[in-house]
């Protein structure tokens, strides 16, 4: 029996995520749940918005499943999930990206998979108000963080039997810091011969991506372009609503919902729980149960494939209906 830490997040967290929990008890997965709290609403309870506690049941039970949590635009505390990976040192985002029969997208046949480093660059926030006509924030890349988010993306690719593997930069611009990440990616590709290796600065890439993404297979980027390239490719499949996620450390994993928690609908039935359900499906073949997990994303892809989906995607289905019939799927 594998224990998880569960943490609902905000808005429409708790539909996505009891959708989730439901479907991984359906498929026959021996896991038992430690709920924990993290997000705007602990903070408004508690005064803080994730406290040392699910830090501590991460850790212990070496895997979480989370709903999205909100964070104050221009104020207030730091985002939940920047904390979580940067305390937990969770430094692989892993965003495998897949187009569905019967869900409207830009493209057909997607399978692609991006790989953002997850604890350095821009994103995490090292800034400074130097007056008030000023603020600055400070860019650090490193040898270490940029030689392990490579080699991750390329042992990654080895075992999903992927061809090539594409590092994300702007080592034109910035010579210092993206280009070591550039020359961190070239020496690690060396150590994988039988995998393709190539480079593209981070605006022609969105630029290729939007216009022929089957260039690419597994793209290895730093965090605030990673961020930048996932929600696009995203896009290419049908939106973050069927996009999972999986932050990864060593010994530690949180799967999560990669979408907002978009509290203009949250308890009207309406959420779409596909992210959350697949990051559960990412989270049982990471914890061993491939069957199981192989089980949740047949059933998603038959419920597609019949016309069976969310409003958000163009069906019928509320959120509980839709969780019935992926369930209902996997009998």
């Amino acid at each position: 029996m594998q224990t998880i830490t569960l943490i609902y997040g905000d808005g429409i967290g708790k539909e996505v995520i009891a959708s989730a929990k439901a479907v991984v008890e359906a498929s026959g997965a021996q896991v038992d749940w430690e709920v924990q709290e993290a997000g705007a609403e602990a903070a408004e309870k508690y005064g803080k918005p994730i406290d040392d506690a699910v830090l501590e049941s991460i850790s212990r039970n070496g895997v979480a499943l989370k709903g999205p949590t909100a964070t104050p635009v221009g104020k207030g505390f730091r985002s939940v999930n920047v904390e979580i990976r940067k305390r937990l040192d969770l430094y692989v985002n892993l965003r495998p990206l897949r187009s569905f029969e019967g869900v409207k997208s830009l493209y057909q046949n997607i399978d692609l998979t991006i790989v953002r480093e997850n604890t350095e660059g821009l994103y995490i926030g090292i800034e400074k108000q130097v007056d008030e006509g000023r603020a600055e924030a400070t860019k650090v890349i490193t040898k270490k963080a940029s030689d392990r988010i490579v080699k991750y993306a390329f042992d990654y690719a080895r075992d999903m039997g992927k061809k090539k593997v594409t590092a994300i930069h702007k080592a034109n611009i910035m010579k210092l810091t993206d280009g070591l990440f550039l020359n961190c990616a070239k020496e690690i590709a060396q150590g994988y011969p039988d995998i393709a290796f190539n480079d593209k600065i981070i605006d022609a890439a969105c630029m290729d991506l939007a216009l022929n993404p089957y260039a690419y297979d597994v793209l290895v980027a730093p965090n605030l372009y990673g961020d930048i390239i996932s929600d696009l490719g995203s896009a290419l499949v049908g939106g973050l609503g069927v996009a999972p996620g999986a932050n990864l450390g060593d010994g530690v994993a949180v799967f999560e919902a990669v979408h907002g928690s978009a509290p203009d609908i949250a308890g009207k039935d309406l959420a779409n729980p596909t992210s959350a359900i697949l990051s559960s499906a990412m989270m049982l073949k990471h914890l061993g149960m491939k069957e199981e997990g192989q089980r949740i994303e047949d059933a998603i892809a038959a419920c597609f494939a019949s016309g069976q989906m969310t409003g958000e995607l163009g069906g019928t289905l509320g959120c509980k209906a839709f969780t019935e019939a992926i369930i209902k799927n996997m009998k």
